[in-house]
């Protein structure tokens, strides 16, 4: 029997922030304990955690709160999970390196990059990109979930894109089921 994927704390540390953001402290309280992650509550990781823990998070809140709201909050979420890569994770030479390199490159070494380590939010799915002039990052979600997870990944690019890339960017995501995973595809507009 092969170890469960792990994905990072940030995944759940920080969509407990977006709704805490959204909600205040003591109904998000009450939004995870009425959903069964009542154990999150002054109890978040601090380290990598197995992914079905974020994927049954997910699920558990969109019967709470709806598609609608979930795509609100996970991209908020993925957001907030750019801002703590770009202060802890990634080095700042290597933004200081991208800033100002012309926006194709500098999306392929960031992209490289991002390739070397995406199992820390992939999990056991999968992670590619293609560069040129429309650019395409793709999430396959293969952990049991559901497509609204997609815009925790749209945030985070989008984020990381803008500060890193281009702030001009936009991206066009693309989030559906395909058999038993879940396919998250971003065209990118640097």
């Amino acid at each position: 029997m092969s170890t469960p994927a792990r994905i990072g704390p940030n995944s759940i540390i920080q969509t407990v922030a977006s709704l805490e953001s959204r909600y205040g402290k003591a109904e998000t309280e009450a939004i995870l304990t009425r959903s069964g992650h009542k154990h999150l509550i002054g109890n978040l990781p601090s380290e990598m955690v197995e992914e079905d823990k974020f994927h049954k998070l997910v699920t558990a809140l969109v019967r709470e709160l709806g598609d609608n709201v979930m795509t609100h909050i996970l991209n908020d979420s993925g957001q907030r999970t750019a801002a703590y890569l770009l202060k802890v994770r990634i080095p700042g030479f290597f933004q200081k390196l991208l800033k100002p390199l012309p926006s194709g490159l500098a999306f392929r070494l960031l992209l490289f990059a991002i390739s070397k380590n995406a199992w820390t939010f992939a999990g056991s799915g999968d992670f590619s990109y293609t560069t040129g002039k429309t650019p395409t990052i793709t999430v396959k979600v293969t952990y049991p979930s559901i497509p609204v997870v997609g815009n925790f990944y749209l945030g985070t690019f989008t984020k990381l894109l803008r500060e890193l890339v281009n702030p001009g960017t936009r991206i066009e995501a693309e989030i559906k089921p395909d058999g038993n995973a879940i396919i998250c595809s971003y065209r990118c507009r640097i």
